[in-house]
């Protein structure tokens, strides 16, 4: 084998490691974010408890330029991406004639086409179309929930807004709590990034390594996030929370020992990589505790943080017994007015695009001294030719 970086002990590759979905084998470098066993996500070497005060504007700019901005870089950074959020109308029509069946991260994926269809560089300029598709998937996302659930026709961006203030009103929820706004500015900070090996960001980079544009790689992640085993688990965790149905600590006692006992799994808690609480998670108790205390979910979910663990770590052998950052989402979600589990998810990726967007600007026009990542293409070894195993 060549030698590896220094911080990467070389290992040989056996049977057991084959088909195993590539978990833990270390195939590049990344400058967005890291994830630490006990301390969390990081990003660009800021804990995520450090910046889940600032405007999302300020975390955009931290994983595109890798620091953040000053006052005045803010000011033009936040100008620049309010100018790029219009979305043609051909895409709004379109939207309005896509089966109301359809999951809304479906829409989402055709929606994204649509965007590259319609608004595309014609030089495929990674980083141009990146800082295009985080502010016009606000627009689209936002379209996306009026149009599929009734509300009304989509409401146009405006340029006098913050990131996160515009995105709520062009929702324009109905019945929203008036703590709504700035919940979708911590819920889109605190999902932004999370390493370049799970499954939507490796996907959406996988894709842009063969040339295609941001808008096909982006619908592609958000195919892969789209999975039961991946973006979906927030959705996953309000259902539970509903069905435990209670804050008080005896009764969820009783019954989350009974669901575990029956070999039931308790969404929102354990993690891949983590061993401690997750910071995300943490931050969103607090928060929930602040606004949403008296809401009966989000009692649930902050009476579940005490529960679970010690019954996980008795009576299951998870690793990492503690609550993710999906554990309490959905219930602050529904508490503050977007009460459908179905839209969760694409919330998640509405988050999401601003730290695929950076890694593929990365992987296409900074790695490699500016020459890029070349095309992925990981080796299979036939089972009817074992003597080319090695």
């Amino acid at each position: 084998m060549p030698d590896a970086p220094p911080h990467i002990e070389p290992f040989t590759i056996t049977d057991e490691h084959l088909n195993t979905g590539l978990r833990g084998f270390p195939v590049g470098t990344l400058r967005t974010s890291d994830v630490d066993p006990m301390t969390g996500v990081s990003y660009v070497g800021y804990p995520i408890a450090d910046l889940v005060d600032l405007p999302c504007e300020d975390s955009i700019y931290l994983l595109f330029h890798k620091q953040l901005p000053t006052p005045e870089q803010a000011r033009a950074f936040n100008a620049d991406l309010a100018k790029r959020a219009t979305v043609s109308s051909d895409v709004l029509a379109i939207l309005d004639k896509l089966p109301r069946s359809g999951h809304p991260m479906e829409w989402l994926i055709v929606g994204l086409e649509l965007l590259g269809m319609t608004g595309k560089t014609k030089s495929n300029d990674y980083r141009e179309d990146a800082l295009n598709l985080v502010a016009r998937t606000s627009t689209l996302v936002a379209a996306i929930f009026r149009v599929k659930q009734g509300w009304g026709a989509p409401i146009a961006p405006r340029t006098d807004l913050t990131f996160h203030e515009n995105f709520a009103q062009m929702l324009g929820a109905p019945g929203a709590h008036a703590q709504l706004s700035d919940l979708l500015r911590v819920f889109y900070l605190l999902h932004q990034d999370h390493e370049g090996g799970n499954l939507s960001t490796f996907t959406g980079k996988a894709v842009a390594s063969g040339n295609a544009d941001i808008y096909a790689s982006m619908a592609a992640a958000m195919a892969a996030l789209y999975g039961p085993r991946h973006g979906r688990a927030n959705q996953e965790c309000l259902e539970f929370v509903k069905q435990m149905g209670s804050g008080d600590a005896n009764e969820l006692r009783e019954r989350v020992l009974k669901h575990v006992k029956g070999g039931g799994l308790v969404p929102g808690f354990g993690h891949p990589v983590l061993r401690a609480e997750d910071p995300r998670a943490k931050i969103q108790y607090a928060y929930g505790a602040k606004h949403f205390g008296d809401h009966p979910l989000v009692k649930t979910a902050i009476a579940l943080r005490e529960v679970v663990p010690p019954i996980l770590k008795e009576h299951s052998r998870t690793k990492d017994p503690y609550p993710n950052v999906d554990a309490a989402s959905g219930s602050l979600l529904s508490a503050a007015g977007l009460a459908n589990p179905e839209f969760y998810t694409l919330l998640f990726g509405w988050s999401r695009v601003s730290g695929i967007s950076a890694q593929i600007v990365d992987e296409r026009l900074v790695m490699r001294d500016g020459k890029g990542v070349p095309i992925y293409r990981p080796r299979y070894i036939a089972e009817n030719q074992p003597a080319r195993r090695r």
